[in-house]
């Protein structure tokens, strides 16, 4: 905790959520080559599809997704463009719920050295001509079966020199701190992770919909 309280200190100046210093945090994250390098020496060490993503303009990390139970190709794969929608369209529509499959999401800060690891559900389902594929992260990583690969991601990122910060410990509002506009766009104060991670609560669902007939752009 010592070293987020430094962290904040240094990017919040102000204490407000909404006023921080860029240029305290410009560069001073998890260097930009790590993700890649973290998802191949999962997808080497685990034989296991591991993808890294770039964050969105909005959000302050870049992610690592490590797929642990489901089918190939994944949901993941077809809603980032490496897999066409098509490839899931049967299953998905024979399946009573759609497809179902299970990751760890790995956030690396560009805002300071840390990581931090969430539990995601990814499912698919078709809607007319459309495959809708959702999100659905849990603020920490709960399933016991999860563990065995969890610990190999904690493994792999002190092996890469980042510090990896219990998810637990990310989920309060960090004390003394004024969450600014932060809960008139989001409906609650912001919690540790929405200053060093991302912008949306932890356990945001993200909705996807693609056309079926959609080729893969990767």
């Amino acid at each position: 905790m010592a070293a987020i309280e430094e962290a904040l200190g240094r990017l919040y100046p102000t204490g407000r959520w909404d006023e921080r210093d860029e240029a305290v945090g410009f560069r001073a994250g998890v260097p930009q080559g790590v993700g890649p390098a973290l998802a191949d020496r999962l997808a080497v060490g685990l034989g296991a599809l591991a993808l890294y993503r770039p964050g969105g303009p909005d959000e302050y990390c870049d992610f690592v997704y490590l797929l642990c139970f489901g089918r190939r190709p994944s949901v993941l794969e077809v809603r980032e463009g490496a897999a066409a929608p098509a490839a899931l369209l049967e299953a998905a529509t024979d399946e009573a719920t759609g497809l179902s499959e299970l990751h760890l999401r790995v956030a690396l800060s560009t805002l300071a050295p840390f990581a931090a690891v969430q539990q995601v559900a990814f499912s698919a389902r078709v809607d007319g001509g459309d495959l809708v594929c959702s999100e659905a992260p849990r603020a920490g990583v709960f399933d016991g079966i999860l563990l065995p690969r969890m610990q190999k991601v904690v493994a792999a990122l002190t092996a890469l020199e980042v510090r990896h910060l219990d998810f637990g410990d990310l989920t309060v509002p960090p004390a003394g701190f004024d969450g600014g506009e932060y809960e008139r766009r989001f409906g609650g104060p912001p919690a540790l992770v929405n200053y060093l991670f991302y912008p949306q609560p932890a356990s945001a669902v993200t909705t996807t919909v693609l056309d079926a007939a959609q080729r893969p752009s990767l």
